[in-house]
């Protein structure tokens, strides 16, 4: 009921009964004009939808099925990512990859993540330079470094001023080393196998130092690239290597590979 309905009823029920009144029968008298100065109150606005819901990014938000019907434009497909071998590589094949990767580059250097049979963790920075040369430079608080000058390898520990040598040939780690990689030919392949876009191929090198070490070789197929290996040594103990941010094309400097025989800075 309006205000002006009820103010009107409500000075009737006032008047008294109505039957107390004489009868008198008159035109209704017409309300009177409504003041200029009384402004109509505004209905509220209609709710808006989805009041209360959390807001959704106009980008992320899903396209309305009126929408995707009205268009006949084909949507963009997605770049398409680099092939890789849809049934895993055989034996032949898989050693065949690896030394093609391995005699495909003359020089290395990225970044790596090294963890110690005891679960320690250490990182720095690996330099390669085909044949025979390589660098692992550790990063702060670790003093080692490993140094091969095509010749031999060089453990130093520059906090303990100690230096170990080995020969090259000692060393599990021919297959960044050598000039040319045959990994059937210098090793025992074991096992090859390949986990999504993983090959891994187990290799047994019978000539390192102390006896025979086991080690795995875990490669990219999309990327092309070595991502890991793991060596478990004559003793049984497992160290693994991931590497990263690779780079073939720029050259190492080549201070990086001198081994000073004289004395241990």
């Amino acid at each position: 009921m309006s205000a002006l309905a009820a103010a009107a009823l409500a000075l009737a029920l006032a008047s008294g009964p109505a039957m107390s009144q004489p009868l008198d029968i008159k035109p209704a008298a017409q309300p009177p004009a409504p003041k200029t100065s009384q402004r109509a109150i505004p209905l509220p606005p209609a709710r808006p939808p989805g009041l209360g819901m959390p807001r959704v990014d106009a980008a992320a938000a899903p396209v309305p099925a009126a929408v995707v019907a009205a268009t006949n434009e084909p949507r963009p497909t997605p770049a398409a990512k680099p092939s890789r071998p849809s049934a895993p590589l055989s034996k032949p094949e898989a050693v065949e990859r690896l030394n093609a990767y391995f005699n495909g580059f003359a020089t290395l250097q990225g970044d790596f993540i090294q963890f110690a049979a005891d679960g320690r963790r250490f990182e720095g920075k690996i330099y390669v330079q085909r044949p025979g040369k390589m660098r692992f430079e550790y990063r702060p608080p670790v003093t080692m470094e490993v140094i091969a000058d095509g010749t031999s390898v060089a453990i130093r520990d520059k906090k303990l001023a100690t230096q170990d040598l080995y020969s090259i040939g000692q060393t599990p780690l021919k297959f960044l080393l050598k000039e040319h990689m045959d990994l059937a030919r210098d090793s025992t392949v074991t096992g090859v196998s390949t986990k999504g876009d993983i090959l891994s191929v187990k290799i047994e090198d019978r000539s390192t130092l102390g006896g025979t070490s086991k080690i795995t070789l875990n490669f990219d197929l999309t990327a092309n690239e070595l991502r890991q290996w793991v060596v478990i040594d004559p003793q049984g103990y497992e160290t693994s290597v991931s590497l990263y941010n690779l780079d073939t094309q720029r050259r190492p400097d080549q201070k990086n590979f001198v081994i000073n025989y004289e004395r241990v800075l």
